[in-house]
């Protein structure tokens, strides 16, 4: 068989299930043939059209960051698919999952379409998009999960955009008994919100932002949604877990409920963040004290965290700029999630291995992806090709996002992303997008 592309002379990760971490480190060559994995090999022969040497580097699956927020309609004067796809795949993600709160919000069959019509032909990663559940379409939510390139149902417990807040355990009961795809949920409680708002008035300095939003809203929230969880037999994921005592709740709720972690949580901490960055360091759930944040990394370890996502969450620096709590919640992240956690894993806080269990296989099952998040034959050929020596520096200047900052400016650097390929052409080479908008929609098992 004739091959398009071989993959020669990488530290290839390989899925194997009868390793912990879902996968082995190997120097293996890896054939490629209509934008497929045919062959896996120590040493292919070809014949094939291209061969490329990957020495010193090490071939991941296509990494997946599936919470980003893009924006777009309605907000894109601070990102937008293309904008936000484009970060992404240079900071080596091959795939994104669009989260709902949009203007207007994604709750029909008409406002998802309109997603998959505005991403085609634009988006440089593949992509898929949640359906925001709220009150007014709770009923619909068994039909419109099984829409086509549908990630899942989106919803928020806590303070959101639009009609998209589900704060009463009615709604969310009656959410959770409509279909059975993995609910992903922002976690936090609003009527406790609301009881405590008057402390960051009262303060207007970002630095109380985890006081108002502390330890008690989300765990409250958490355990209501397991409780219902299991009422309803419907599994969930709890999006960027930030506490201590939420890890202690949900490591022993693994059979009903999946746990998200964000880079951000792992790298910054408080009081330190909000005294450099402000309200550059505001975001929901909060960034918390360094007791939360070494919990957070003992459950990486443990198994008890599932995925990792980057909660990208673009606003302008003129928004953020505001005074709190006027200024609003989020940062971008997508194009710096790779880079910060290969970072991590050169600091020895966890294995390549597991980061990559984290961003590919656990992405896979808990969202029930079809033919990606894998290096094995029949997957599509996408791949994150890293340079784990490779040092370099974060800076404002290098984000590809309309926002034009990150909260990681002029960070040093140890590992980084410098090839991604989509199925089987290389899209991304040292910094330059080689193979625009050529992302495609991402499918399913439902």
């Amino acid at each position: 068989m004739d091959l398009d592309l071989i993959l020669t002379n990488a530290q290839t990760l390989v899925y194997d299930p009868s390793r912990k971490f879902s996968h082995r480190i190997e120097k293996l060559d890896v054939g490629i043939k209509n934008g497929k994995i045919v062959d896996i090999s120590p040493r292919l022969q070809g014949p094939a059209k291209q061969t490329l040497s990957l020495e010193g580097l090490h071939l991941l699956p296509g990494i997946i960051d599936s919470q980003v927020h893009f924006r777009e309609p309605g907000l894109t004067h601070k990102e937008d698919l293309e904008s936000g796809t484009r970060g992404a795949l240079l900071g080596g993600v091959t795939a994104v999952f669009e989260m709902p709160n949009t203007a207007p919000s994604t709750t029909t069959k008409e406002l998802f379409e309109d997603k998959l019509h505005r991403a085609q032909g634009r988006c440089h990663t593949h992509y898929a998009f949640f359906i925001g559940a709220s009150t007014e379409n709770a009923h619909l939510i068994a039909e419109l999960e099984r829409m086509p390139h549908c990630s899942g149902t989106k919803i928020f417990m806590g303070s959101s955009t639009g009609t998209l807040l589900v704060e009463d355990d009615e709604t969310l009961e009656k959410i959770l008994r409509s279909g059975k795809r993995r609910v992903i949920v922002h976690s936090e409680d609003e009527f406790r919100l609301r009881e405590r708002k008057s402390i960051a008035v009262a303060s207007k300095n970002v630095a109380d932002h985890h006081v108002w939003r502390d330890v008690e809203t989300a765990l409250k929230s958490t355990k209501r949604l397991v409780s219902l969880a299991r009422k309803t037999g419907r599994p969930v994921h709890v999006l960027h877990v930030t506490s201590a005592e939420e890890m202690d709740f949900l490591k022993d709720q693994k059979d009903i409920a999946t746990v998200e972690v964000l880079p951000q949580h792992l790298t910054l901490s408080a009081p330190e963040c909000y005294e450099r960055l402000g309200t550059f360091a505001q975001q929901n759930p909060p960034i918390r004290e360094k007791r939360h944040q070494e919990r957070l990394w003992q459950a990486i370890n443990d198994e008890t965290v599932d995925v990792l996502g980057s909660d990208h969450a673009p606003h302008t620096r003129e928004e953020k700029n505001r005074e709190y709590p006027n200024s609003p919640s989020g940062m971008p992240g997508t194009q710096t999630l790779v880079p910060l956690m290969l970072n991590h894993v050169n600091q020895g806080r966890l294995s390549l291995e597991r980061f990559v269990q984290l961003t590919t296989e656990n992405q896979r099952k808990t969202f029930g992806i079809k033919n990606k998040g894998r290096i094995a034959i029949g997957f599509d050929a996408d791949f994150t090709v890293v340079d784990l020596k490779k040092e370099n520096t974060i800076t404002n200047q290098w984000m590809a996002s309309k926002c034009g900052w990150t909260p990681f400016d002029g960070m040093k650097i140890k590992g980084w992303p410098v090839m991604t390929l989509l199925k089987g052409q290389i899209a991304m080479r040292d910094g330059e997008i080689l193979r625009p908008s050529t992302g495609e929609a991402v499918d399913f098992e439902v």
